[in-house]
């Protein structure tokens, strides 16, 4: 099975040893994605809804780069520091997926690696076929 990686050009991609999607045969795995602008700094700083609807930028250029995109999502995961902001989060999240809803889950964490990060997303996709 070939194995194909895509890579954000976050920081910590090589500080930590990972890439941001990973690709094998029809799945894509996308890690965590944390609201980072193009300089590597958080994106929104305060902004809940802002924030998420970054991460979810970065994943569907990730989704794309291996051939898929946000219609292929079947599974989401957001990690969250505040889950009283939970209908920021799941305003932006909505506005991705309302054509093609995945399953979802939202937790509340005690800290990301930034203390400005609000959220950080991961996502499992499937290609299939039209």
């Amino acid at each position: 099975m070939e194995l194909k990686r895509s890579f954000s050009g976050s920081p910590w991609e090589p500080k930590v040893g990972y890439c941001r999607a990973i690709k094998a045969g029809r799945h894509i795995y996308v890690s965590g994605t944390a609201p980072l602008d193009s300089r590597g700094e958080v994106y929104g700083p305060e902004n809940h809804y802002e924030q998420t609807k970054r991460c979810l930028e970065i994943i569907q250029k990730a989704l794309r780069e291996l051939g898929g995109d946000l219609k292929n999502v079947m599974r989401t995961r957001m990690f969250v520091t505040d889950i009283s902001k939970w209908q920021e989060y799941g305003r932006a999240h909505q506005e991705f997926f309302a054509e093609n809803p995945p399953a979802t889950t939202m937790v509340e964490v005690k800290a990301l690696i930034s203390p400005l990060m609000l959220i950080e997303v991961e996502v499992e996709a499937l290609l299939i076929e039209d």
